[in-house]
């Protein structure tokens, strides 16, 4: 893919955007819904990094864990340094998929890193169900375990029903109103992103 220019950012300072989530099966809505939110990113000037399939597919989290597998560790590095964070999860059963609470669940890694889970990390949640029902109350869990991260929903999340097939095979969107929400979903944790970044710094007298 086309890589864009800082738009007037420094490079040790452009704004890191870590999308997460999706299924294990290719070409899923959820990681569809994602890369299109990070192609958005991309276009605003932001580095981006896409966290889905496979590499989700970690063991059950265990906090006692002597050490973490490989994924899981380059997963918490990416999650460290993103400055906000996009989360796809299908509707199974009316809440998130245990891939996707698993992987959220070994962000315990990060509990005694200076910035503790998500905390001050705008994050916007993304649904996809087949069907109605199970969008409403599983972007609700999603919500609820990104507020127990330290995590800052944005106010707008998105939920789409998969039957309705919003996404080609090459990840475009046919649906104009989905994608109107996905972009004002990635614009609100990008502006987000860049207004808690600014206050950090004016914090430290940077």
């Amino acid at each position: 893919m086309q890589e864009f220019p800082f738009m007037n950012q420094n490079p040790k300072t452009r704004t890191r955007i870590v999308a997460l989530g999706g299924t294990l099966r290719p070409q899923s809505s959820g990681s569809a819904a994602l890369n299109l939110c990070l192609n958005i990113a991309r276009k605003e000037g932001c580095e981006v990094r896409l966290i889905t399939g496979v590499e989700l597919n970690l063991p059950m989290y265990d906090p006692a864990m002597p050490t973490l597998p490989p994924a899981a560790r380059a997963m918490l590095d990416a999650l460290r340094d993103a400055d906000g964070l996009l989360v796809a999860s299908p509707g199974y059963h009316g809440s998130m998929s245990g891939l996707v609470k698993n992987a959220l669940d070994y962000i315990e890694g990060l509990r005694d890193d200076t910035r503790c889970y998500l905390d001050d990390v705008p994050v916007g949640c993304i649904v996809s169900a087949a069907g109605s029902q199970a969008g409403g109350s599983t972007l609700a869990a999603l919500r609820s375990v990104i507020h127990s991260l330290r995590g800052w929903p944005t106010p707008l999340g998105v939920t789409f029903n998969s039957i309705s097939s919003p996404f080609d095979q090459n990840g475009n969107c046919s649906d104009e109103a989905l994608l109107a929400k996905l972009t004002q979903l990635t614009t609100q944790v990008i502006l987000m992103a860049q207004l808690l970044s600014s206050r950090r710094s004016g914090n430290t007298g940077q």
